[in-house]
């Protein structure tokens, strides 16, 4: 497997990278979301580690670029975002542009392992409406609801 792993703080690029290689995960690193853009349709990663807060462009931005791709694959790549900030409205403002997972530092090799199998043997499906494309928010679909069903299911990865 690979991963890309983005943050500007170069000690928990570091952490990040000592915790992938005990995983047996090959990684490539860069230090803001801007140098990674390129990179991701280059090497097509398996899965992307992202700092929220970054400068010149952050996780957030990130994400909301590759979600609007041309590259379905680039599209529908699983993110997990890694944050220091647990403030709802950041976690909001990252779960609303189409992050997978989102993981509140510090990291723990065991927190990092139980991401990284959510989005690899558990992926959600990818739904599009009419203000969101990106993982489908629910883990698990309610046999019992009643309700129209309002989203559309675009893939499933």
């Amino acid at each position: 497997m690979r991963a890309l792993i983005i943050d500007d703080n170069e000690h928990m690029r570091a952490l990040l990278r000592r915790l992938l290689q005990r995983m047996c995960i090959e990684n490539t690193e860069y230090a803001d979301g801007s140098a990674a853009l390129e990179a991701v349709e280059l090497e097509m990663p398996d899965f992307i580690l992202s700092d929220l807060t970054m400068q010149f462009m952050d996780g957030v931005s990130f994400v909301r670029t590759i979600r609007r791709s041309p590259n379905e694959k680039v599209q529908t790549m699983p993110v997990i975002m890694i944050t220091g900030h647990a403030d709802r409205h950041r976690v909001e403002g990252a779960r609303d542009v189409g992050v997978n997972e989102i993981m509140v530092k510090p990291v723990t090799e065991r927190g990092l392992h139980s991401r990284i199998q959510e989005i690899i043997l558990r992926p959600r499906p990818f739904v599009f409406g009419p203000t969101y494309f990106g993982p489908c928010r629910r883990r698990r679909r309610d046999l019992n609801y009643k309700g129209q069903e309002r989203r559309k299911t675009v893939m499933a990865i």
